[in-house]
Order: structure tokens, then sequence, then C-alpha cells
């Protein structure tokens, strides 16, 4: 059995509502892998910091100036993430080997095969004196894919199983999801964006509200609307729910331009802002539904969905999602003991050990890559330079052993 080995994981998702960070403890032996989370901290941005954030999104806001800015402030906020999660846990950081940070997605641009998140891995090596990797997606677009999704090797690592067809759905920003085919190896899952998540839900709500609230909190505000069914099928046409798999998502389809000409287009016939929230949940919902149903036709009866994200709180939309669905259970993510929230930051502190043990860890059923491929960018720190020797030392192994942040396989 190898010694433990503690990774930060950091995340900004889509909605740029802050820093997730999860410190794990990582033990591998000849079985596999455990995964324990030791601590997990969510930093809000300040609304004048998101807004900053938000202006790098498009032009002519987003010049490069204020992105190389950017690029460090971030830098700044995620190492300070970093120490904080690492001090929540009662450790200082000479005690933790490595961090994984996925960055804040600016732009992607998957059909031109590009992409790009900030926050300068080497602010936060400087920092936090510990080794960094980061820039994980950029690799797998050289190797031909999307750069995206990059989660479904942790949802393989951890949820598979022998005799269930898993499907895990994570509705944040960007609704994407893995399918973990039964006794599945790695090179049988596959993965995609299958639909906007909270983006144009959050987007209106903000509008809406004048920015006095990010999100429809429980679904309040959809509860009292009505799905405007014309509306629902002019969203349900949009090209990317029509595209076939791999494909990826983000602002460029469904964010700020998108939702305010949908919105500026329906209240010129006189739909209410609650059934507009209504229907733009209910179009999360079908397109999650709409895609479980291509899954069955191809693998077979799903046996369960498990489900995290944002979206995941909004009982509103899991409502609708299981109307549509029904029978298959939805399950959230806690139930196998991994925290909603801290999901996708504990995928990246495993993704940035699995880089340094030297193994790929891109799924090129879920990107379109031509082949597996080593992820990310390693910038040294002060400490944690033992991990230098585990490079290159260790080749895939082929099962996980037990290991969901406790001691079983779910």
């Amino acid at each position: 059995m190898g010694r433990p080995v503690r990774v930060v994981g950091l995340m900004s998702g889509t909605s740029a509502d802050g820093i997730d960070a999860a410190l794990v403890e990582l033990i591998e032996d000849p079985q596999g892998i455990s995964i324990s989370t030791l601590a997990y901290l969510d930093t809000p941005y300040d609304e004048e910091l998101r807004q900053e954030i938000f202006q790098l999104f498009a032009p002519p806001s987003g010049t490069v100036d204020k992105i190389c800015v950017m690029n460090m402030v971030l830098g700044r906020k995620f190492a300070e993430a970093a120490l904080a999660v690492i001090e929540l846990a009662g450790l200082c950081p000479e005690e933790v080997d490595l961090v994984g940070c996925h960055g804040q997605t600016i732009h992607h641009l998957p059909a031109k095969g590009a992409t790009l998140q900030i926050g300068e891995a080497a602010v936060i090596a400087q920092q936090t004196g510990i080794t960094t990797v980061s820039n994980f997606r950029a690799r797998d677009m050289a190797a031909g894919g999307e750069g995206a999704p990059l989660v479904p090797y942790f949802d393989w690592l951890v949820f598979r199983h022998p005799e269930r067809i898993r499907v895990l759905q994570n509705i944040g920003g960007i609704a994407n999801m893995t399918v973990l085919p039964r006794d599945c190896e790695l090179a049988d899952v596959y993965a995609f964006d299958n639909g906007p998540g909270n983006m144009i839900i959050d987007y209106m709500v903000s509008s809406m509200t004048s920015g006095r609230q990010r999100y429809d909190e429980d679904g309040a505000i959809a509860a009292t609307g009505r799905v405007h069914q014309e509306m629902l099928s002019e969203l349900m046409a949009h090209e990317f729910i029509r595209k076939d798999p791999p494909k990826t998502s983000g602002r460029e389809e469904f964010g700020a331009q998108f939702t305010e000409e949908l919105m500026g287009r329906w209240r010129a016939r006189g739909v209410s802002d609650a059934d507009m929230v209504a229907t733009a949940t209910a179009f999360t919902a079908q397109a999650i539904v709409q895609h479980l149903e291509q899954i069955a036709r191809s693998h077979g009866d799903i046996d369960e969905l498990i489900v995290s994200g944002g979206g995941a709180s909004n009982p509103v939309l899991i409502n609708m999602v299981k109307d549509g669905i029904a029978p298959i259970p939805v399950i959230p993510v806690e139930a196998y003991g991994i925290s909603s929230d801290a999901k996708e930051a504990i995928a990246f502190a495993v993704l940035a050990y699995e880089t340094i043990r030297g193994r790929a860890t891109n799924v090129p059923n879920a990107t379109g890559a031509f082949r597996p491929v080593l992820l990310g960018c390693i910038t040294p720190g002060r400490l944690g330079v033992d991990l230098w020797p585990l490079l290159s030392k260790a080749s895939q192994y082929k099962g996980v052993g037990d290991g969901t942040g406790a001691t079983q396989q779910p």
C-alpha cells in the first residue's frame, strides 16, 4: 500500500459564482485507490469581482489587458481558497502534496479546437508552496477532443457497478451526463454536455430581480409560473440539443446574448416572467429526459440516475426530471457519500494526482479525442517536490477497488 497523498482540488464553474475547494486524501494499493474528503469550502466571489469576470466572456468588454489582470487576480483567489481549506482540515501547507486547479473558463470554442481557463497556476504554486496541476482541457483538445467533459474519469473510478447501468447527471451552469454501462472498462464510458443546466434560469432570475437574486432558490419562481409549450418547443429545437455526442457547450450557446434575445422575444408575445422561468426550468429537465431516452434505446434500461450540481437542489427541476423518466430512481450523489457541491473539486484533485502518476485521464468516448492523453500542466511548488519521482512510475491500473470518500464502492 502506498503512502497517503493529500491533494486540494479547486473549481470555478460556468456560473462563476465562487470557488469550490476540496482537500482529499488518496491511498493506492494493488486493488485500486480510495478517496476520502478531509474538508470542503465554498468561497463565493463578491458581486464586483463576479461582474468583472462576466465582462471577460465576450467582446467588447473582454479585452486582453483585462484577461491578463484577472488571470493573476484569480490565481491569488484560488491560492487563498486552497490555503483556507487546508486550514479548515487542521493541516498546514507542508502536509499537502498537490493542488489541482481547473481554473475559470472564460471562453470555450470546441469547434475551433480552442478553450481558455484562467487563474494563474504559478501564483497558486508560489503562494501555497505546493506543486500545482492546471490547464487540464488543452491537451485533450490538442489530441482532437473537445476538452470536456473531464469528470467522467472520476465518475468511472467511483461509480461504476458490475450489474447496474448508471448515469451521472451534473446540473451546473451547463448540464452534463456520464454513462456507465454495466461492469464497464474506461473505454466503455461516454459522456457529453446535454443542455443549459442552470445557465438560462440564473440569467433570467438575475435580470428580473436586477441582480438581487443570482438563481431561483428552491425553484420558487418557477413554481409560480406555468410552462409555455410553444416556447418550450422552440427551445427543444435548438441545434445543440439535436446534435449527437460528443458535444460540449457553454455561454457561447446559452449565455447572456441568447437569453436576452429569448426573453425579449417572448415578453413581446405576452409571456410573464414567472412563465419564462418555469419554461426555462422545463427546458433543462426535458433536455435531460430526451437524452436519457436516447441512452436507454442504445444501452437498455437505466438502473439509476445520480444527480449533482446546483440544479440538484431545485425541487421543481428535479420533480420535472422524475416525472419524465419514472420509474427510474433519481438519487442525489450525497447518498453515496459525496457532497454535490464538492464533487467537481474532488474530481480535479483526483485528476491532478493521476497526472503526477503519469496516467491518462481523458475519456475519448466523451471528448472525441483520438486517444487517451496525460492532462494538465505541472507547476512546481516550494514544497511537495518528493512527488516528482512518481511521474511515469505507474501504469494504468484496471480496477479501482473501494472508494467513494468512504470505504466501499456504491
